[in-house]
């Protein structure tokens, strides 16, 4: 299907919307009022830049407050519509958006707003214009869908059919089967948008909090789905009233749009995709640094051992059970510190795993390769982190291990001499958390779901001694792999926003004092906290001074426990130590506050 984006859904002047919506690869746009009002190009200029990108203007919006007032009002609403009519044509638009009356003066009389739509429609017939009239969910007498279809009916005109609103018919619970009473003729166009779940006035959660779909609390695809089915033709067009949008860059913004329609027509089965298997485990995460002393101090201590090297990259591979990391010295001079960069996500078909990536219009990352790699593809995550596709140590695909080399085992991991101590295992990678920059946070939960297919949580506010933290966690359905999305307070924090990597072990308390005894620095926790652990839980005597001694914090559910504790951050980047017990497939979220106060402590 044509797919359609309103203008007031991204940032900037007109024609940078126009700009980005067609490199995205939008057939159309909605152009919003407000946005040719407050700009320099008549409607022939915007008309012949649009021809120029090969976008259609689908729809101009919106005209408000027409319908059911007194004759007076009437006239003086038919005269400000054939003012519209006559921009329209200059604009090449030939559908208005007629929204349901919020006015004072507007009356509880659908036969009076039937008649009274149905002369704006002969009018904009005189034109060769349509009006599509949408129930807003805050409209003084008309609020619904069904009501406003009711209206179209009675006042029975070929110019007039109905706008469906997928915010406005979910955000009141309407029951989108209702759809199927309507001819499908007389659907003229349909908008689309998301939104989180919150209970607040309709009318700013519509005007501050849409979000593209996929990103909300809203099942769009049935809505659509009955759309199609009643017999719909026209475009999937999204309209997005949301702050941070309208503050982000119009071009990354309207990729993420067109990405959310792709992903919605898949779930509403009217398109197919590529599919690609859902990852099984993390291969990898990557840590780039200048120096990388640090790094390789901790990850000693931790247990893992320096492995091998790249054969031609300066990039260390050390590992300990199935947890690998990769430290790269070959920084780029934008980067601040260690920092997390790269993740590899184990696929059993990782090429199907690409062509889905590309289709949903993940950034292919170039690579240098030389003739001897094992063919590996990447796409960039919206934050920048490299996502690759592995299929490690199989004998049916090249593994991207086979680009290593041996170095001799190690004493002290990381050093030459005899082999290394056993130690307190850790097992592999339980996940990954990535702060998101604040415009991106929707967009990154988004890409995950549709490139990867990992089912997002709900969004968690955690408080930060300075703000709130949003936190979003995506995972396989088995827990395979595991991300964690965070957003830092405050916008201006985005060069200094922390990452970090979860190592799953089944002895935190050997692991932890093995840390220590090498001199590696533990995120001291109050022991305040320890005061109200005591308070809500019971231990076994002696495990609660063990775990104020090594800073573990505690947390369960009824399905088991959960034992983290964490490292001093080293750049941007700090490791956590995590034992599971029975079926917690949590992270700790409650202790999140005690965590981000302890670091902001240390790093006074």
């Amino acid at each position: 299907m044509r797919k359609s984006i309103a203008t007031v859904s991204l940032s900037g002047p007109l024609s940078e919307k126009l700009t980005a919506v067609a490199t995205a690869g939008f057939d159309g746009v909605e152009i919003f009022e407000n946005d040719l009002l407050g700009g320099p190009l008549s409607p022939e200029e915007v008309r012949l830049r649009c021809a120029d990108l090969g976008l259609g203007i689908d729809l101009y919006q919106p005209f408000r407050d027409f319908e059911a007032v007194p004759a007076d009002v009437l006239a003086r609403n038919l005269r400000r519509a054939e003012r519209k009519f006559a921009v329209m044509e200059r604009l090449g638009a030939d559908l208005l958006l007629v929204c349901s009356s919020v006015a004072p003066d507007a009356v509880d009389d659908d036969a009076l707003a039937a008649e009274q739509l149905r002369q704006l429609a002969d009018r904009a017939a005189d034109h060769g214009i349509r009006i599509a009239y949408e129930a807003l969910a805050w409209g003084r007498h008309v609020s619904t869908y069904d009501h406003a279809w009711r209206i179209v009916e009675q006042a029975d005109h070929p110019a007039l059919g109905t706008c469906l609103d997928s915010f406005h018919i979910l955000s009141r619970g309407s029951d989108p089967k209702g759809i199927a009473d309507i001819p499908g003729e007389k659907i003229f166009f349909l908008q689309l948008a998301d939104a989180p779940l919150m209970a607040m006035d309709v009318l700013q959660w519509s005007r501050h909090y849409r979000c593209f779909p996929g990103q909300g609390g809203f099942d769009l695809a049935p809505l659509v789905a009955a759309t199609v089915r009643a017999g719909y033709r026209g475009p999937l067009s999204l309209e997005v009233f949301n702050d941070v949008f309208r503050q982000a860059a119009a071009a990354s913004t309207a990729v993420d749009a067109l990405r959310s329609l792709l992903l919605l027509e898949e779930s509403a089965g009217l398109s197919a995709l590529p599919a690609a298997p859902v990852p099984s485990g993390i291969a990898f995460a990557e840590l780039t640094a200048a120096d990388t002393e640090p790094l390789r101090g901790v990850l000693g201590a931790l247990g893992f051992a320096h492995t091998a090297r790249h054969t031609w990259k300066p990039v260390e591979l050390w590992e300990q059970g199935e947890a690998r990391i990769l430290l790269n010295t070959g920084v780029s001079g934008r980067r601040q510190g260690p920092a997390l960069t790269a993740l590899g996500v184990e696929t059993s078909a990782p090429d199907l795993a690409a062509r889905r990536a590309e289709a949903v219009l993940a950034p292919v990352v170039p690579r240098r390769r030389a003739p001897l790699d094992a063919p590996l593809d990447a796409v960039a995550a919206p934050d920048g982190t490299e996502v690759f596709f592995c299929r490690t140590g199989q004998p049916d695909h090249p593994s991207w291990t086979g680009d290593f080399t041996d170095v001799p085992p190690s004493a002290l991991p990381g050093g030459p001499g005899e082999p290394a101590p056993a130690l307190a295992s850790i097992r592999h990678i339980d996940h990954i958390a990535l702060t998101q920059p604040w415009h991106q946070f929707d967009e990154a939960a988004l890409f995950h779901r549709g490139v990867l297919g990992l089912a997002a949580a709900d969004s968690l506010d955690l408080a930060d001694p300075y703000g709130l933290v949003r936190s979003r966690a995506v995972a396989s359905p088995d827990g395979g792999v595991r991300i964690v999305l965070n957003v830092a307070p405050a916008p201006d924090a985005d060069d200094t926003r922390l990452q970090h990597i979860a190592l799953a072990t089944d002895d935190i308390v050997g692991a932890a004092r093995r840390l220590k005894e090498q001199g590696a620095g533990l995120l001291p926790i109050s022991a305040n906290y320890y005061d109200d652990l005591d308070a809500r839980h019971e231990f076994e005597p002696g495990r609660l001074a063990t775990m104020a001694e090594l800073g573990i914090l505690y947390d369960r559910d009824g399905d088991g426990e959960f034992f983290h504790c964490y490292t001093a951050t080293v750049g941007r980047v700090f490791f956590e130590l995590v034992q599971r017990t029975g079926g917690y497939r949590g992270y700790g979220a409650q202790n999140a506050a005690v965590r981000l106060a302890a670091q902001h402590l240390r790093q006074q």
